[in-house]
């Protein structure tokens, strides 16, 4: 057994400064968190169904009704009847939502490396390092008992 706080002990503060950052970013570019959520899916994806997304997000299917509609009439995404089941709709960014994304991802990111450029480069490289891996584990692996 090591002596040093728990992981989430140790990330929590780092995370709710994070998103407190990200705020004023999103607001100044008229999205939402979650409509943040979304782009990067689906700009990181080119087609979902709006059950896929959802998953993939962490949100529940039935409560990002009302961004996806949102990020719609903004043009921002297309919803479009899957013809291979027209129960479901297949979701892709626009070329105005990526705009916004990189716009987006642009401002947040040069906030982080602000934060970021306190530490020494070969410990940055291996946060990030760290912090890619560890957000690749699937939802399954990392909530399974070791």
């Amino acid at each position: 057994m090591t002596d040093r706080p728990d992981l989430a002990a140790m990330l929590q503060p780092l995370v709710q400064s994070l998103i407190a950052a990200e705020q004023p970013v999103l607001a100044a570019h008229g999205i939402s968190m979650w409509g943040y959520a979304v782009l990067t899916a689906l700009a990181d994806t080119a087609v979902r169904t709006q059950a896929a997304l959802a998953e993939a997000i962490g949100a529940d299917k039935t409560r990002i009704i009302s961004t996806l509609d949102r990020l719609q009439d903004a043009g921002l995404i297309t919803r479009d009847p899957d013809p291979r089941d027209r129960r479901a709709r297949i979701l892709a960014i626009t070329a105005e939502g990526a705009l916004l994304h990189r716009s987006v991802r642009t401002a947040i990111q040069a906030g982080e490396d602000r934060l970021l450029d306190r530490l020494p480069p070969a410990d940055r490289a291996t946060f990030l390092r760290a912090a890619r891996t560890l957000a690749r584990l699937s939802r399954d692996v990392r909530d399974r008992p070791s």
